[in-house]
């Protein structure tokens, strides 16, 4: 049957339409592999493998200036403080997503300010003296290194138009070269490294739980294969036949937010409660801090664990974008030493926003480590405009703390009064201190602190957090500058939402013993957390090969929530694996990046990856392509 010209003008608009959706969607990922290659390019140029870490200050600067970035040293020391000890490849992709390169505009427009001339010269004396006396201060040497280039200088001036362009030149000389090396070496491409490693001999061999009912699952070995060929996915061990690339595909139905696999005991009322509250912390390079915690049992006991984000009073029209982020606990027992965890398990069956987990445990001590995936708790693009009050001067001239400040405070002491019992003790203020300013209130501080503000039983109470805040206001006369450093760093933007931080409460029932709970660290996520993790992962998921050696193994652990992926590398070398989430529908991963690449170093295993619903109440389809970079 002919079409109808308004038929063929209406398929032409849908082409035309697919076709600039399809040309954006190749170009954001251009750009995302353009970056990358960038990255590992400028990385590979100082270190042998991106499995190295930057250990040092200096390290830091030249790996920048090898991406083009012109480091200051307060730049350096903004990402190297005094607690670093290291930094990844993951972490120098991060910084240079935040430190974009000079322009020659911009290194014009700073000259200009002191060409008092306006002639295109400075005098060698002025730029000594500007160099050597204001702002971030160079040496003499560096000065003298400056005006002995002979291009840019002659007559005793420096020629600025000139050294920009030669600045430019090289900063571009030096990109060329690091990606030309790495071209050389297409076994170096597509490399990221992945920062959760544990080594394969401690993972664990409990059998694989079966896939959920409400999951459907292809798996593809042969890129060959048509579409409609289904396989499930088995052990290394009963494995056929391998190639370098797998597919996995898991569509996942709208979520309920009810597991009824796990129902809370009838008699959890009349068992004895611990309860202890603690916080997801985001990080500027989005790495997440948190508190861990140990438990301690007197006896055996069956036990029913949770926990949940904390649902804070929020103002009117206030939202809470931390109660849609997800938690989980990990419990490790502890055997003759920290460093000696044993996983026992982890909080999987899900009621609403709680997560949840019910078992016997014997006596003694266990470490409980909260968990979040990052795929919700991640950095926000939102342009703010404009900065909320946080202090005022009333009718006297005395200065006030205003009400949307207030209320801020109110929902921040409930965060960090850890035990709930509406005081903060020194232990709590201390973890609030840490956060904030990087230092512990020692007895005597605590002391002088009892003295001034409001107290009951030896601890702090709301109004005397409440007026500490508004006398360091006083302290600086109105200036809300160390105010909102508080803020910032427990997770409050410049319009006091709370978009960079989850709060949340851990509830601990015995049925024959008191269990007690203490908040011990804040800190990152752990060896032993990201060894819990894989362990899960291998315990529960489901595995497939990924070479005809069988020593490469990813695992794909699916719950009704998220879904976790871990690559097990059991040979002798480091390899690569390039990873493409392209055809996943309605998804977010941790990493930000429908496609990217992890290396994984000998004998090791890593997570790879978290997964969960962009929406969650509509269907989504994982499709997760895994291929060996030969």
């Amino acid at each position: 049957m002919a079409s109808s010209p308004g038929s063929n003008a209406s398929l032409s608009r849908e082409k035309t339409i697919l076709s600039e959706s399809s040309q954006a969607k190749k170009s954001q990922c251009s750009e995302e592999e353009t970056f990358y290659m960038n990255c590992r390019a400028a990385y590979l140029a100082v270190f042998k493998s991106s499995l190295d870490n930057i250990k040092s200050k200096e390290q830091l600067c030249l790996v920048l200036q090898q991406a083009g970035r012109n480091p200051s040293q307060k730049m350096v020391n903004q990402y190297w403080t005094p607690q670093t000890t290291t930094l990844n490849f993951d972490d120098f992709c991060n910084i240079l997503k935040k430190e974009k390169p000079a322009t020659k505009t911009e290194l014009l427009k700073a000259f200009l300010k002191v060409d008092t001339n306006n002639d295109g010269y400075i005098l060698h004396a002025e730029l000594y003296k500007i160099l050597t006396m204001r702002g971030e201060k160079m040496t003499v040497e560096e000065v003298n290194a400056i005006t002995k280039l002979a291009d840019v200088n002659s007559n005793g001036k420096f020629d600025y138009n000139k050294f920009c362009k030669l600045y430019m030149t090289t900063n571009e000389q030096c990109r060329k070269t690091a990606l030309e090396k790495l071209e050389v070496d297409s076994r170096l491409r597509r490399q990221q490294f992945g920062s959760q490693v544990e080594t394969s001999s401690e993972r664990a061999t409990s059998p694989i739980s079966k896939p959920s009912s409400r999951t459907t699952r292809k798996t593809d070995h042969n890129p060959a294969l048509k579409r409609g060929d289904n396989r499930t996915s088995s052990r290394p061990s009963s494995a056929q036949s391998c190639s370098a690339s797998v597919s996995s595909t898991i569509s996942m139905s709208t979520s309920s937010n009810t597991n009824s696999e796990l129902i809370e005991p009838n008699t959890v009322k009349d068992w004895q409660c611990a309860q202890s509250k603690g916080c997801f912390f985001l990080e500027e390079d989005s790495e997440i801090i948190t508190h861990k915690y140990r438990l301690y049992l007197p006896q055996r006991s069956t036990v029913y664990i949770t926990i949940k984000p904390l649902n804070l009073s929020q103002l009117e029209g206030k939202t809470s974008p931390w109660l849609s982020v997800d938690t989980a606990l990990y419990v490790l027992r502890e055997n003759e030493s920290q460093e000696n965890l044993q996983l026992v398990s982890f909080t999987e069956a899900r009621n609403k926003e709680m997560f949840r987990w019910k078992g016997e445990l014997g006596s003694g001590i266990y470490w409980l480590i909260p968990f979040t995936t990052g795929c919700r708790l991640k950095k926000i693009k939102k342009q703010i405009t404009g900065e909320a009050k946080l202090v005022y001067r009333d009718e006297d001239g005395e200065l006030a703390l205003t009400k949307e400040f207030k209320a801020a405070l109110s929902d921040i002491f409930e965060m960090i009064d850890l035990d709930g019992n509406g005081l903060l003790s020194l232990e709590e203020y201390n973890f609030f201190e840490l956060r904030t300013s990087g230092e512990k209130c020692d007895e005597e501080a605590w002391a002088v602190c009892k003295e001034n503000f409001d107290t009951k039983k030896n601890e702090l109470t709301r109004q005397g957090f409440m007026d500490l805040n508004l006398m360091e206001a006083n302290d600086r006369e109105g200036d809300p500058s160390d105010l909102w450093v508080t803020l910032l760093s427990l997770g409050y933007n410049k319009v006091l939402e709370m978009t960079e931080a989850c709060p949340f409460v851990i509830d601990i029932y015995a049925e024959k013993c008191k269990p007690r709970i203490k908040a011990i660290y804040l800190e990152a996520g752990s060896r032993q957390l990201n060894r819990a993790i894989c362990k899960s992962v291998v315990n529960k998921g489901d595995a497939k090969v990924l070479d005809s050696g069988e020593s490469i193994i990813v695992y794909t652990y699916t719950s009704d929530t998220r879904i976790t992926s871990v690559i097990e590398n059991k040979s002798e070398n480091k390899v690569i694996i390039h990873v493409n989430n392209e055809q996943s529908k309605n998804c977010v991963n941790n990493r930000g990046l429908n496609i990217f690449a992890v290396e994984v170093a000998p004998k090791s295993m890593m997570v790879c990856q978290h997964v969960m619903p962009l929406k969650e109440q509509e269907e989504w389809i994982y499709n997760c392509v895994h291929s060996l970079v030969p």
